[in-house]
């Protein structure tokens, strides 16, 4: 159907995994709104289904995708460090898997499509606001090269939605290799089902990791490795997520659930995003130490299946493995090819900079490929401060082949007023064009884009300040 070579792999798994669920019809007239061509290539489909009425049916929750019966997933979780007991695919359905040309099996999930077993006291629904900013953001993260869920397409269901008030309705249908969590494996442990953990961990191995088959402690160590990779990634390019539950953790280490994120604009270390986490529980610069204590939460969830001297060896590695990661991301940010000495006081008086001067995350490092007072300008008029260390970077580069810095340091990031603009032209305006000409920004984040460059720019006086929260 529409070109998918359609498998249930999750299916195979026994009943207590999942609930087999039809859609829930949402919207009288819905619509397509917005299609994404690259990620139709991931799971080997004809971009132009995308546009077939009967594919925006199946978008929608009004079809099924060819013989492939809907399921939401059972899961559990820490949320703000709280067990949580159990949660699972409250606004969210398995549509469909494909397996593409490369032989990759790609979920294709629903967000928005209604009420499942595990909405508890919620509708199922999603409102157009939130599903434009993760169909934005996960887009743009995989742009970075950070590893993430994709979006394939935005429906409108010319409804209403009730939140904090009524908002226009939507449907988001993502993309990713799996939706597996952490919290999957936290259910089964905590219920005492030592056997489902097996099973859930080789099915999720003979899948997606098949070089480690029987081997469940090599195994956790690749997740381990994949998680603190992903956290050097946010951390590199100035990203916070704001809501690190380990429901919301992949265990392929993929960028999952958008909600209250947001990418840092003047530098601040402690820099919260969601503005109910009052605690600053998952502040920017918590992040790879909560996704630490979300790894020792999945390791005892994993304690009935590995040896416990298994789990603590890997889970020794995370530190190094993020260091590394992140050093070398931040050294490519510089230019630097050769690794010297002095590279990481370097880096730490540069971002030590920022913090001073509250100077733009992302304009501090593509800026440095222009001109020095541009650069400079960042950092206030005379910050001698900023002279010396320009002076002392320029000297470090003269001795070493600089990388292209403009391939590595983005121009345009998915700022919050960047995502809100699009937001606000599409509900009040009816505006596709501005929607897609932020789309076609993130998705090629180190080009230049000749006449847009003001989305590259810190908000307008009337964009400052946005919140955002986990209804977001």
């Amino acid at each position: 159907m529409f070109g998918l070579k359609l498998e249930n792999h999750y299916a195979r798994l026994p009943g207590e995994f999942y609930t087999l669920m039809p859609a829930e019809k949402v919207g009288v007239q819905p619509r397509l709104l917005h299609a994404n061509p690259k990620a139709a290539a991931l799971i080997g489909m004809d971009a132009g289904a995308l546009s077939d009425p009967a594919f925006t049916q199946v978008l929608s929750g009004h079809a099924q995708l060819g013989a492939f019966k809907p399921l939401a997933m059972v899961y559990s979780g820490h949320q703000f460090g709280v067990w949580a007991g159990q949660l699972g695919d409250g606004r969210a359905l398995l549509i469909g898997q494909a397996r593409n040309p490369a032989g990759e099996l790609w979920d294709i999930q629903l967000k928005g499509a209604g009420q499942t077993p595990y909405s508890r006291f919620a509708d199922g629904r999603a409102v157009m606001r939130s599903t434009i900013r993760e169909y934005l953001c996960s887009e743009a993260l995989a742009a970075l090269g950070i590893p993430s869920t994709r979006a394939l397409a935005i429906i409108a269901t010319n409804e209403q939605v009730h939140r904090e008030t009524a908002e226009p309705g939507a449907v988001l249908t993502r993309l990713a290799r799996s939706h597996v969590r952490f919290g999957h494996f936290e259910h089964f442990f905590h219920k005492g089902q030592h056997d489902q953990v097996r099973q859930l961990a080789d099915h999720v191995i003979a899948e997606y990791f098949p070089e480690l088959a029987g081997d469940h402690a090599a195994w956790f160590g690749e997740v381990v490795k994949r998680t603190a990779e992903l956290m050097a990634g946010w951390q590199s390019v100035g990203f916070a997520h704001g809501v690190m539950n380990t429901d919301n953790m992949s265990i392929l280490g993929l960028t999952l659930d958008y909600g209250p994120f947001g990418f840092m604009e003047a530098y601040d270390p402690g820099f919260v995003c969601n503005h109910t986490d009052e605690q600053g529980r998952y502040a920017f610069d918590m992040q790879p130490a909560i996704a630490h204590w979300n790894l020792r939460a999945l390791a005892f969830a994993l304690s009935s299946l590995i040896e416990k001297d298994a789990l603590i060896s890997a889970l020794d590695t995370y530190e190094g493995l993020y260091r590394t990661r992140y050093r070398t991301l931040m050294r490519a940010k510089l230019g630097l090819a050769r690794k010297e000495p002095g590279d990481d006081q370097l880096i730490g008086d540069l971002l030590n900079l920022m913090v001073k001067a509250r100077a733009d995350y992302t304009l501090s490092f593509r800026n440095l490929s222009g001109e020095d007072t541009d650069w400079l300008a960042l950092f206030g008029p005379a910050n001698v401060d900023a002279e010396v260390w320009l002076s002392r970077y320029r000297v470090r580069t003269e001795r070493d082949h600089v990388l292209d810095l403009d391939e590595v340091n983005p121009k345009y990031v998915l700022r919050n007023w960047v995502a809100e603009t699009a937001i606000r032209a599409v509900e009040d305006r009816g505006d596709i064009a501005t929607l897609d000409r932020i789309f076609k920004l993130v998705q090629s984040p180190f080009e230049k884009h000749d006449g847009d460059e003001a989305f590259a720019a810190p908000p307008p006086p009337e964009l400052c300040n946005l919140e955002v929260s986990c209804s977001s």
